[in-house]
């Protein structure tokens, strides 16, 4: 069974029902049955076109639970035109989906839990797996989505930097259960790439290529962080890093500049940079500038408080980090990390105590906590 292949075809089938009249919330549960169908079918008896297969069995699971149902009666009553038998028609509406599951009255986590499910093709127990959350739980937050967008017309424009906020937020939950959540925000976004010319979609893949070219290098045997400046560069992915580059030369040639092509340039001259000691911090300090411009966002300045830090020394950065609000995420780190570099080890151990306590999660907490058991050891031999 290619599970690459239905999750491939599962927008296009949800938009084929949309289009024909079903409710967003009705004609998703119709496709979830008919891919259960086909994983139960298809190896012995593969389709000669697997997404009209996959249309007539969907549509037939909807006018199925219409009848069922005497409160659905009516609305099969307004259904313009059932799909026929036979070929697809080749209408895309992988975009309008990412619209429609990106929509503004849906809550982050719902929208990201929504596109991954109608757009990504992902189970709920892969998704409820990825984000820790029991199967239950999961259910209910796509159900109570689905209810919230079914009232919405599905020719609407919709908004792309929600949906690319969307994806990004995929992307950076990364990797957990037994789907690869960075893979596959990098394989929606390249869908999206392909359907919408806009340099920040670009700009969002190439960020991602970048980012996950290093993905192999980023833990260690025994599981724990290896930072940016102490990673084996040569194990970073090449051939994600020179199509991460091109994608963005090319977006940033269109001087339409964005966020996501902004924090690409950042990865970009990390990914350039041989060793740890020759990366360019003048130009990355030059892009935090461009990107707190574009964003006004206090992280983007503490994460340019660290580059300050690196292109002049610590007490700039150090100088920097103090117009900061001390309760954003990381501050803690980033004071330790930016009093170690200035040569006091006891308040940087006791920050990186601190932000051990705040970490979001296992990983970063337990390499936390031995940045401070390290520097009490040089303190106190």
């Amino acid at each position: 069974m290619d599970e690459a292949l239905l999750r491939s075809l599962t927008p296009g089938v949800l938009g084929v029902l949309v289009r024909c009249g079903a409710d967003f919330a009705a004609a998703e549960d119709a496709v979830q049955d008919a891919l259960v169908e086909a994983v139960r079918a298809w190896p012995a008896d593969p389709p000669r076109d697997p997404k009209g297969w996959l249309v007539t069995v969907a549509w037939r699971r909807f006018l199925d639970a219409t009848r069922a149902d005497a409160a659905r009666r009516r609305r099969e009553d307004r259904v313009d035109e059932e799909p026929v038998p036979g070929p697809v028609p080749a209408v895309d509406d992988t975009l309008q989906l990412y619209f429609l599951c990106a929509h503004p009255s849906l809550t982050p986590s719902s929208a990201v839990a929504l596109t991954l499910r109608a757009v990504g093709g992902l189970t709920t127990r892969q998704i409820a797996q990825a984000y820790l959350v029991p199967e239950a739980t999961m259910a209910q937050r796509i159900s109570r989505a689905k209810r919230t967008v079914s009232g919405v017309r599905f020719d609407q424009p919709g908004d792309a930097a929600t949906v690319l906020r969307v994806l990004y937020l995929v992307f950076n939950e990364g990797y957990s259960g037994d789907v690869d959540l960075a893979a596959e925000a990098i394989r929606l976004t390249r869908q999206l790439a392909a359907a919408i010319d806009h340099p920040e979609v670009a700009g969002l893949l190439a960020l991602m290529l970048l980012h996950h070219a290093r993905c192999s290098a980023r833990t260690a045997p025994d599981g724990s962080l290896v930072p940016l400046a102490e990673q084996d560069r040569g194990r970073w992915d090449t051939a994600a890093i020179a199509e991460g580059v091109e994608i963005l030369q090319a977006a940033l040639a269109r001087d339409r500049l964005g966020e996501f092509q902004a924090q690409a340039a950042i990865a970009a001259l990390h990914a350039d940079a041989p060793a740890a000691e020759e990366t360019d911090w003048v130009q990355i300090v030059e892009w935090y500038d461009e990107l707190a411009r574009l964003t006004d966002s206090p992280v983007v300045r503490l994460n340019r408080a660290v580059a300050v830090c690196e292109a002049d020394g610590p007490r700039a950065g150090l100088a920097a980090l103090v117009a900061l609000d001390d309760s954003l995420p990381r501050h803690a780190a980033v004071a330790a990390y930016l009093h170690e570099r200035d040569g006091d080890l006891a308040t940087a151990a006791r920050l990186y105590a601190e932000a051990a306590h705040k970490a979001p999660n296992l990983a970063e907490r337990d390499h936390l906590t031995r940045q401070a058991a390290r520097l009490n050891a040089r303190r106190c031999p």
